[in-house]
């Protein structure tokens, strides 16, 4: 599946989520696709847990 399918498919659950539901409803669907997003990348090690708890420490990561 290409990137523009899945932007689709993502663009098409929300807006369904919006017109059935309502606002917050929609807004709840987004913040949970984002927290399942960033897991899968976590599971899949793109983003690494260390470097970001050290980027909200303050600490640089290029130094």
């Amino acid at each position: 599946m290409t990137h523009t399918v899945t932007g689709i498919l993502v663009g098409a659950v929300l807006a369904l989520t919006w017109v059935t539901l309502g606002f917050w409803p929609f807004v709840f669907v987004a913040v949970a696709m984002a927290v399942g997003a960033i897991v899968a990348r976590v599971i899949d090690g793109k983003i690494d847990l260390r470097n970001v708890a050290d980027a909200f420490r303050g600490k640089r990561s290029s130094s």
